[in-house]
């Protein structure tokens, strides 16, 4: 054998690549016959889009001031987009409650004019709280949404409500997947102004083409804007969208065209200095308390129009959100998602390549880790990162990304440097192929057992994806391959994976096939096991009845099997299942589950240190399952899931539920409740778990909010209180104050608290 590639003391050989080159011939078979069935499918005309008008934009000839009147001449000549059309709750006529969209621009900024028409001229809107980012059906807004490149597959969202609250964001995929795949943690700065009147409401935004990447010398972009009125449960939008699809879907975006090409909006650099201030004391350890300041920052660079490098320096993490405590009564790891500013432009480039569960790359690996005994986060330092991502063209993205962690003898991990590298092609209308190669790579030499120096372990992976989405919405899906390489040239170090989604008015039908090698490990990633196959499939029907209270409801049929050439089938669940969708806008679902376990490791279903059961051994159990979620426009709101039946060996009684009182519009006080009542036979763990959860989310302004939580969790023993006070005293600019504290709950001895302020500054040259 032939080594030809020798960095330090890694030594690849031409074997190794050619079991990853079978490897990955097995998945390129499977991708090529699958990307010929696609075509067909991708290229069908969107034939709504091509008949309805568009919007025609004229330059502003004078100055536009966001008062929130539309009384400047430029807004009396600017075209209207207006005749909404109703997605909820039917999608086949015009909205009750119309608006009136108009579009001008000068060489800074995009203006958008919008006055929502009320049916009730003494409307009292409704809104959660006064804080930035709102969502749901509870809330009264309009939303626009910008598509540059008209690749219909990513956009920029920009929306503001009643009372004049901002919400930006991302949305990725093509908006297929709905409110999965837009994100809302995106901050940036832009303008708005919002005024109630009388029978209608007014908003006047500007978004600096800065904050907007686009093709320098176009004239022509794709657009929507939809609108939700709470006080008819009715969401509509500019260009329709049928019921059966997400509203952010960009498959039926409408073209509106610039009078003159959009020019280089001129440099375009942001920088974002930071200061922090910490104390900390770990009683449990025995650890002295301790003092600290830092100072670092971020810088966003516009490359051109479409480009965005993101710089760091000692960036610092504090002000992220505490994650929400869960019950874990799984075999594996839990999935918490990314928040961070640093990671999200752009995040689909790095973050969606694999599918639910299974990614190469997950970016909280970098820079957080977790700890388990009170479920909270913890730094790992990050010296230095930069992430280059956007569009080429139309056709192409890239996305680069290398970081530079610090060693942490606390949590044993070594200074590691994180590398990806992503490009994705446009195929078809919708469609897309991307490749991404992840490198995790210690730096310097690392201590084995006996206190040597060991041999320096990486960790990389290799991978292609294909994403189907037709150009009507009715197919999507994903294929990829993927290989995992590390020092020990391992065989078996793939995933596989093929799944198909078609849905109609009537029929929701999607199918997935996965192939997991045993070996398969990647470590800047997530997949939760290895070493199986798995088959799932789903089948929803829908009726739509003439009924003035359930909008459409339908039985639905699902399976999923594991397994794999050792045991066969490992895991094995059969639902039966009935959902109805109220016209308030509330939701019922019940399924009737049975469930097949054989646990090729011992496992203590209960998760308290208790007797496992025993290797090899296998349950068969049924349970019934249901969820409500209520009419969220109410002040009290609440949803209630449950589950009860078999558990193994034993028993579940499990009830999830989430109550909140608006108090509007300064806030929201709630409580989270998960009890589980688990019987099992002698000599084997009974347990009664709770996490408990108040949270009181409080807005005295919209620049000014305070959220705490306490979360009691019996299974870890903790008692958690988190609360976090932010200043917005400029656009993106903020000071917080965080305290948290860690509780022993029988006798509240502290075991660690921490208080940590920082001050950040966005800054635009």
């Amino acid at each position: 054998m032939i080594p030809f590639i020798n960095y330090e003391n890694e030594v690849f050989e031409a074997s190794f690549y050619i079991r990853a080159l079978e490897d990955y011939m097995r998945g390129i078979l499977l991708l090529t016959t699958l990307t010929i069935f696609a075509y067909g499918i991708s290229i069908q005309p969107t034939k709504a889009q091509n008949t309805l008008p568009s919007l025609h934009i004229q330059k502003a000839k004078g100055k536009i001031i966001l008062d929130g009147a539309l009384n400047e001449a430029d807004w009396e000549n600017a075209e209207v987009a207006g005749d909404f059309m109703q997605y909820f709750p039917y999608d086949t006529s015009l909205a009750n409650s119309q608006t009136e969209i108009r579009i001008t621009y000068d060489d800074e900024f995009l203006y958008m004019g919008a006055k929502m028409y009320n049916q009730a001229k003494d409307r009292k809107y409704v809104t959660p709280s006064l804080r930035r980012d709102y969502r749901g059906e509870a809330n009264d807004g309009i939303t626009l949404i910008l598509d540059p490149f008209q690749d219909k597959t990513n956009s920029f969202q920009f929306g503001v409500n009643p009372f004049g609250v901002q919400r930006e964001g991302l949305i990725a995929n093509g908006g297929s997947g709905g409110g999965q795949n837009l994100s809302l943690s995106w901050d940036n700065k832009w303008y708005t102004k919002a005024v109630q009147y009388e029978g209608y409401w007014i908003a006047e935004l500007a978004i600096p083409f800065k904050t907007i990447r686009f093709k320098e010398n176009s004239q022509k972009w794709n657009m929507n804007f939809y609108r939700i009125d709470s006080e008819n449960g009715e969401r509509s939008s500019w260009a329709r969208i049928p019921r059966n699809f997400s509203l952010i879907t960009l498959a039926f975006n409408r073209e509106v065209f610039f009078d003159k090409p959009l020019k280089k909006p001129g440099a375009n650099i942001s920088l974002i200095p930071f200061v922090t201030a910490a104390y900390e004391h770990d009683q449990e350890e025995g650890l002295s308390p301790a003092k600290s300041a830092d100072f670092g920052g971020d810088a966003k660079i516009g490359i051109g129009p479409s480009l965005n490098l993101d710089l760091t320096f000692n960036p610092d993490f504090s002000q992220v959100e505490v994650d929400d405590q869960v019950t874990n009564l799984d075999r594996f790891e839990i999935f918490y998602p990314e928040k961070r500013q640093f990671f999200l432009e752009n995040a689909d480039l790095f973050a969606d390549f694999g599918t639910e569960n299974l990614r190469p790359f997950f970016s909280r690996r970098i820079g957080v880790t977790r700890d388990e005994s009170t479920g909270q986060n913890l730094q790992n330092k990050i010296h230095a990162g930069a992430r280059l991502s956007g569009k080429i063209n139309n056709n192409w993205r890239v996305g680069l990304l290398d970081m530079l962690a610090a060693k942490d003898d606390r949590l044993s991990l070594p200074s590691t440097n994180y590398s990806v590298a992503s490009f994705q092609r446009k195929l078809f209308t919708r469609s897309n192929v991307g490749m991404i190669f992840v490198n995790k790579d210690p730096t310097g030499p690392l201590q084995a057992a006996d206190g040597s120096d060991s041999i320096r372990t990486y960790n990389r992976v290799l991978g292609i994806d294909y994403n189907l989405a037709s150009a009507n919405n009715q197919w999507n899906g994903k294929f990829f391959a993927h290989r995992s390489f590390s020092n020990e040239s391992l065989n078996d170090a793939f995933a596989l994976s093929s799944e198909i989604e078609y849905n109609t008015l009537r029929w929701e039908i999607s199918g997935r096939l996965q192939s997991i090698g045993a070996n398969y490990d990647p470590e800047t990633g997530f997949a939760r096991r290895n070493g199986y196959n798995r088959f799932s499939q789903s089948i929803w029907y829908n009726f739509y009845p003439n009924s003035t209270i359930v909008n459409r409801h339908g039985p639905g049929f699902d399976t999923d099997n594991i397994w794999n050439g050792t045991y066969g089938t490992t895991d094995r669940d059969i639902n039966l299942m009935y959902r109805i969708q109220f016209k308030n806008t509330s939701m019922f679902n019940m399924r009737l589950r049975h469930d097949y376990v054989f646990l090729y490791f011992s496992f203590d279903p209960t998760n308290t240190g208790g007797i496992e059961l025993p290797e090899g051994s296998e349950y068969g159990y049924y349970s019934v399952i249901a969820n409500y979620d209520s009419d969220a426009r109410k002040k009290l709101f609440y949803s209630l899931n449950t589950r009860s039946g078999g558990y193994f060996n034993g028993t579940r009684v499990n009830l999830d539920s989430e109550i909140g009182y608006r108090i509007q519009p300064y806030g929201i006080i709630s409580l989270v409740t998960n009890i589980n009542r688990l019987r099992l036979p002698y000599p084997y763990n009974d347990a009664n778990l709770l996490l408990i959860g108040p949270k009181f989310d409080v807005t005295l302004s919209k620049s000014f909010f305070l959220t705490t939580y306490f979360q009691y969790n019996n299974q870890i023993d903790n008692i958690n209180v988190n609360a976090r006070l932010q200043w917005r005293f400029k656009p993106v600019s903020d000071i917080f104050l965080v305290y948290t504290e860690n509780y022993l709950p029988e006798t509240f001895y502290s075991r660690n608290r921490s208080l940590i302020f920082k001050a950040t500054y966005w800054l635009n040259l």
